[in-house]
């Protein structure tokens, strides 16, 4: 099946472009590895790395450490603002690598793409290795479990807190209040539902991702899950949102 991302990129299955290079915000050579997407540099600092999840904690920080420890790094972002933890959040370029090293631990099948990746280039070269993993089955794409169906909520509600990806055919748009639903169950109480914010709807509408337009449509999404009664996944960006088929 082709999977085309409207708002991120024509389509996955392109050849990679030059995404991700942002301004360069910081160079160093890596020390240690923190835990699964954090590293020390040798002079102290200490880095996130943006645009990913790690599925896989144990495997993911000893496969960065293999790749990362003792090289040469380059760092870019949008800005150098330390997250809440004192950390850089970045793309970690290795010395004599076009593309973060964030893509590697994504071909793994180690990490998923997070739905903070808003740049729509960047997006596209994060979910390029994403879908290189998920085509191989490598790492955690080789359990049936990891993306839900959107028709078992309580698979779905068990990730309560955890980062999640759900497939499955919306079978109904409602709007209450200041809140649009897009339902993929009957039971509105129970099933599960995305939800988005009246302020977030018009960068849908203008990325040709109109909350309507998805009825009857079958879409892969990405979040963090709540339970507002039923599981809910809370759609800030539109690179949340893949659509799998049409109508």
């Amino acid at each position: 099946m082709t999977v085309c991302m409207l708002a991120i990129a024509p389509c996955i299955g392109r050849a990679e472009a030059a995404g991700c290079n942002f301004e360069i915000q910081g160079e160093g050579r890596i020390a240690a590895v923190v835990d699964a997407r954090s590293l020390r540099l040798d002079d102290g600092r200490e880095v996130s790395l943006a645009g990913i999840e790690v599925a896989d904690r144990a495997k993911a920080a000893a496969a960065l450490a293999a790749l990362s420890v003792g090289r040469e790094v380059t760092l870019r972002g949008q800005d150098d603002a330390p997250d809440r933890y004192g950390r850089q959040p970045a793309y970690a370029f290795l010395e004599g690598r076009e593309t973060p090293v964030q893509t590697e631990l994504l071909r793994q099948g180690l990490a998923l793409v997070s739905s903070e990746a808003a740049d729509k280039d960047c997006a596209a070269v994060l979910m390029a290795a994403e879908s290189e993993a998920r085509t191989a089955r490598s790492g955690t794409w080789a359990e049936a479990t990891v993306i839900k169906n959107a028709e078992s909520p309580d698979d779905i509600l068990a990730g309560i807190g955890r980062f999640t990806v759900v497939e499955g055919r919306v079978l109904s748009v409602r709007q209450a209040g200041a809140t649009t639903y897009l339902n993929f169950g009957r039971n509105w109480t129970r099933d599960f539902a995305l939800t988005i914010s009246r302020r977030i709807v018009p960068a849908f509408e203008a990325a040709g991702l109109a909350p309507k337009s998805l009825e009857n449509r079958r879409i892969r999404v990405r979040g963090w899950v709540e339970a507002r009664r039923g599981p809910r996944i809370e759609l800030l960006r539109v690179g949340q949102i893949e659509v799998l088929d049409g109508n």
